[in-house]
Formats: structure tokens, C-alpha cells, sequence
């Protein structure tokens, strides 16, 4: 199938109608482009999973709070489109912000308690970022009606958000979770790595030793963990805007590594950028 480029949600849909009446089944990869080879990887397990490729291009202005880098976010267009098309998706959605957000647009899309800690507490991005992603993204889902949606293990809040509004709201479509791409040094591919420089871009990789520290050291409970991430970071001279452990499923607090999955994250600032990670500890018996 040759790639199809479609701006309006009419055309999208008269993209995908024959596919829908044979059955096949669809799955839509969200990006606001810049696309590295995370995406590659979300687009080369939705290429397994469904028959056709739906891949949107679209900066949401929504979830760029006051301060953040909306206007300097990286756009490249034909670079995406050259690469969507050698990672084999068939319809890439690339509408303008009037057609997302027409005039009079009023209605938004909140899931509460899960967007009001990490990076959606008050002090951080706050819960409106998340507004900005389960709305557009509840968007999407009606506009390509997928069978599945793929999001990356890096933002895993935003990834734990959506699951719960798609369940919520009753979303046929299922929430899948790619792991985390990373460079040859650890750091977690993200199109905000442009903004390192080389001694930032050496720093940074402190995130990935710290969770590694963390993964080291859960046999001390959830403080020690902690501790031993907070050691790697500070020895690389970063603070961050959080580091934090918290149950995997409803990001609750995590008294301990017992029962159930434990998401350890983090967040800071390296330069101009703002760098987030994760790893999952799974439960162990014997702690």
C-alpha cells in the first residue's frame, strides 16, 4: 500500500473505510513528530499487530504549557514523511490545529488523580498537560476508531493515563505499551535530546545509571532504591524535579516492592532539556 498523507478528518476516514469493511484491523501511532527511532518502534509493533498503519503528525498545542518549548519544538515534516514511509505505515494523518481545535471548541478530556503527581503536579507541568494529551488523544480514537494504539514505556504516565481514559470512556481500542528506546549510552530517545550539548548529553545519561541503581538496590525497600538513584544523579550533578516510586498501576505511593509492580520515574532538567525516564521493578516474592 502506498503511503496516503490525508489533513482532514473526512479524508482520514474515507482513507480507512475499505479497510474497516474487509476487516482488517487498524492501529494508530501518535507523534507530534521529530521521529527518531522510538517511533520507529512503536510503528514496527503496530506493523505486527495490525493490518494497517495509521501514523498522526500532529504538534498539540494543548499539552505545551506557559514556558515550554511549543514554538521551538522540532518540525520537519518531509524528514517524518520519508521516514513513516520506510517504516511501513500506510496513512499518516498530518492535520493543521483548526482542524483538531476548530473555532468555538470548548469540550476537554480530564482523567483525575492519576495527572495530579509526577509530572502533572501543580509545581511541575501540572494536570493541565495531561488534559492536553487525554483530549486530543480521545480525538484521535474517534477520528481513526482504532483497534489499537501504541504509546512508548518512556512516557509511562501519559501511557497509564490514556489506558485508564479508554477504559473509562469505553474505547474499543487497546492501549499497547512499547518498551523504552534507548541510545547506545543508555539515554532514553526523545526528540528533546536535540537540545543537549555534548557534555549535557554525557550528564544525562545519569538517568538511566540511576535507575539502574534503583533496580540494584530494591532488596533495601522502597527508601533505599531511592537513595541509591538520588546518589547516581547527584555524583552528575543533577537535581531532579522528582524521583519517585509509585505502584505501576494507579501511581499511588509505593510502601514497598511487595505484590505489585513498582514504577520507578524521574524527571530533570539537563540544559535546555527536560528529560524524563522510567523502569518498572517487578514483585518479588521474597521481599
Amino acid at each position: 500500500m502506498t503511503l496516503q498523507i490525508v489533513r482532514t478528518v473526512a479524508d482520514l476516514r474515507t482513507a480507512l473505510e475499505p479497510s474497516r469493511r474487509r476487516g482488517n484491523l487498524i492501529g494508530l501511532v501518535p507523534t507530534m513528530g521529530a521521529l527518531h527511532a522510538g517511533h520507529v518502534s512503536l510503528i514496527g509493533e503496530a506493523r505486527t499487530r495490525s493490518d494497517i498503519v495509521v501514523m498522526s503528525l500532529f504538534v498539540n498545542p494543548a499539552q505545551f504549557g506557559e514556558g515550554e518549548d511549543l514554538q521551538a519544538y522540532p518540525r520537519d515534516e518531509a524528514r517524518d514523511l520519508a521516514m513513516a514511509t520506510e517504516a511501513g505505515v500506510d496513512v499518516v494523518f498530518a492535520p493543521s490545529v483548526e482542524e483538531v481545535y476548530p473555532a468555538g471548541f470548548s469540550t476537554h478530556v480530564e482523567v483525575e488523580g492519576l495527572t495530579s503527581v509526577l509530572c502533572g503536579d501543580p509545581e511541575r507541568r501540572g494536570a493541565e498537560h495531561f488534559r492536553g494529551v487525554t483530549t486530543v488523544v480521545a480525538k484521535l480514537l474517534n477520528m481513526a476508531r482504532p483497534d489499537f494504539v501504541f504509546f512508548g514505556q518512556k512516557d509511562a504516565q501519559q501511557a497509564i493515563v490514556v489506558r485508564r481514559m479508554a477504559l473509562d470512556l469505553d474505547f474499543p481500542t487497546a492501549v499497547a505499551v512499547v518498551p523504552t528506546v534507548r541510545e547506545a549510552d543508555g539515554l532514553a530517545l526523545s526528540s528533546r535530546n536535540v537540545y543537549l550539548d555534548g557534555s549535557e548529553r554525557e550528564r544525562a545519561t545519569a538517568l538511566k545509571r540511576a535507575l539502574t541503581a534503583a533496580e540494584s538496590a530494591y532488596s533495601e525497600g522502597v527508601d533505599g532504591a531511592l537513595d541509591a538513584a538520588h546518589a547516581v544523579l547527584g555524583d552528575a550533578g543533577i537535581e531532579p524535579e522528582y524521583l519517585e516510586a509509585r505502584y505501576a498501576d494507579d501511581l499511588e505511593p509505593a510502601s514497598s516492592f511487595n505484590g505489585r509492580p513498582v514504577l520507578v520515574a524521574v524527571a530533570a532538567r539537563v540544559g535546555r532539556a527536560r528529560l524524563i525516564d522510567n523502569v518498572i521493578i517487578a514483585p518479588s516474592t521474597e521481599h
